[in-house]
């Protein structure tokens, strides 16, 4: 059995997997497989995926669905996995020839195992400028990290046992966004995560990509933001997070026209406190987003 599963969701982005293909046969450990999750794509993706299993260079499993967004993308990865290892590598970002070596290089080194759920390392940008900070503790959970004063995007590498142990994302009809954190947030409650000051992935946000698009995102999908925010107010450490969980919850959902979100909110008192400037949020996603639709209209 392989070591690491490689897992890209992809949804008409077959013009970018021949830069991902290419850095994975460049890889110095070959100890992986590469899991493509075609996400309803309506391009050339399965006839450039074909392209590449023909070659038989590295190890391709390749999965079609209808569209269900990035996170539906991630359940039926989970769902496949069966290597030890996993992560995520987005269709628009790609990996240094020697991160798959580094990866499962530092997992040797690792006593006890069963302690973590995984590793987490470095992202940096297509020059190789680090993105954040690095890690100053041998140990940390993601939420510990930002909380201590870490900044940037990371590289989380995970044990599968750990990710199939959660539930899955939520689907929601007519939606196509739930946070990936909703099952970071519960590895944060039971593991911690062993830190690794390499760069593992170089990332290359695209303009249609959902990093780019986060006041749309909150328009398009209130209920899988109300959902993950309802888990903030929860498991976040911070009052201050839990706060602003709080006030996103307002803002999304009124955005869902959900009538029941103080009943519905496990933190009632915080929300009716956090209202008013839920409200505002709300105010400024729908003038946002009218400014958006205008422009293009024009």
């Amino acid at each position: 059995m392989k070591a690491l599963t490689i897992f890209t969701p992809s949804y008409n982005r077959a013009h970018l997997l021949p830069r991902i293909y290419t850095c994975l046969k460049d890889q110095t450990c070959q100890d992986f497989i590469w899991l493509i999750v075609d996400d309803g794509s309506v391009d050339d993706t399965r006839q450039v995926v074909a392209a590449f299993i023909q070659e038989d260079t590295i190890e391709i499993q390749y999965i079609a669905q209808e569209n269900q967004g990035m996170h539906g993308a991630h359940n039926t990865a989970y769902e496949n996995i069966i290597t030890p290892l996993n992560t995520c590598i987005d269709s628009d970002d790609y990996l240094p020839t020697d991160a798959v070596e580094k990866i499962l290089r530092k997992w040797e080194t690792v006593e006890h195992k069963e302690k973590y759920s995984g590793l987490v390392g470095l992202d940096a940008d297509l020059k190789g400028n680090l993105i954040g900070s690095p890690f100053r503790t041998e140990t940390t959970t993601l939420e510990d990290f930002y909380l201590q004063g870490g900044t940037g995007d990371k590289k989380l590498v995970y044990r599968t046992a750990v990710m199939q142990q959660y539930p899955p994302y939520p689907l929601f009809p007519g939606e196509k966004y739930v946070g990936l954190g909703y099952k970071y947030q519960l590895a944060d409650q039971d593991f911690e995560l062993v830190t690794l000051n390499e760069i593992l992935v170089l990332v290359d946000y695209q303009p249609g990509g959902s990093s780019n698009n986060m006041f749309r995102q909150y328009y398009n999908n209130p209920r899988g933001f109300a959902f993950i925010r309802k888990q903030g107010m929860v498991l976040s450490k911070s009052p201050v997070k839990r706060f602003k969980d709080a006030v996103h919850y307002v803002s999304s959902s009124l955005l869902s026209g959900n009538r029941k979100f103080i009943a519905e909110s496990p933190r009632k008192a915080m929300t009716v406190l956090a209202f008013p400037l839920g409200l505002v949020l709300y105010a400024i996603v729908l003038f946002k987003n009218r400014k958006v639709i205008n422009s293009n209209e024009l």
